[in-house]
């Protein structure tokens, strides 16, 4: 069984997670601890092959260090990575042979989403992402949303038509990452929703993704699990191990 310790076990993310390895038959939680533990010799007393870190984003990036320093596998879902440090990350993974995985999202219907959405913008280049949270979400606009405009950016065939800069209020036009419009919801009784409107000629098109619990971010973290312990790199995007 692969020996899995969880990292912000406390929260509402951490305490499906342990439920959900816990019933998987080739996973074992081995340790439960939360901003603050000493992690390092946790993983160490424990010998822990995988670190799931479900804390905060400002944590993230220091954390995953911490986890590759000790010789663990980090599974990551705690968002607001820069791609400098991912960069970083990488490369330490690489000098310690290890196997890891920072996820925007561990939806597998996320995931299928960003895929589709990658694929539509090779024929419809003029897409606005609206992402939704709920309120205690620490960062915006969500890892998904970034990654989503990240993935429509790098697929776009040519660029989107380009539209007035006037707002009668600041903002109203939302975020802009690399010509894709961001923006982001905050509001009690959201799990994770994500819309990716796309404009053509005479028509649109939406693809969109509900998360109506937690528990469907749980098949993509065990699946990750398995993943990384046969890796010796990095990567980011749970599609690159499916």
């Amino acid at each position: 069984m692969i020996k899995v310790i969880i990292n912000g076990a406390k929260g509402r993310m951490g305490r499906e997670a342990v439920q959900a390895i816990n019933n998987d038959s080739e996973l074992e939680v081995v340790a439960q601890c939360d901003v603050g533990d000493d992690l390092s010799a946790l993983i160490k007393a424990t010998q822990a092959q995988v670190v799931v870190d479900l804390t905060i984003a400002s944590a993230g990036f220091n954390n995953t260090k911490i986890i590759l320093n000790a010789g663990a596998c980090p599974v990551i879902g705690t968002s607001g990575f820069q791609t400098e440090q991912v960069k970083i990350l990488q490369a330490l993974a690489l000098d310690k042979k290890c196997g890891g995985l920072i996820a925007p999202n561990f939806s597998i219907g996320a995931v299928l989403m960003m895929k589709f959405a990658a694929q539509a913008a090779k024929y419809f280049p003029d897409a606005e992402v609206i992402e939704a949270h709920s309120p205690q979400k620490e960062d915006s606009p969500s890892g998904t949303g970034i990654r989503t405009a990240e993935l429509i950016a790098q697929a776009r065939l040519k660029q989107p038509v380009k539209c007035s800069d006037k707002e009668l209020i600041e903002g109203a036009r939302g975020a802009d990452l690399n010509g894709v419009k961001l923006h982001s919801i905050r509001l009690p009784g959201v799990v994770a929703q994500q819309t990716v409107f796309f404009g053509g000629y005479n028509e649109t098109l939406k693809i969109e993704h509900n998360s109506l619990s937690r528990s469907s971010f749980m098949p993509g973290i065990c699946l990750a699990c398995k993943a990384v312990v046969k890796r010796q790199t990095l990567v980011y995007g749970l599609e690159l191990l499916m």
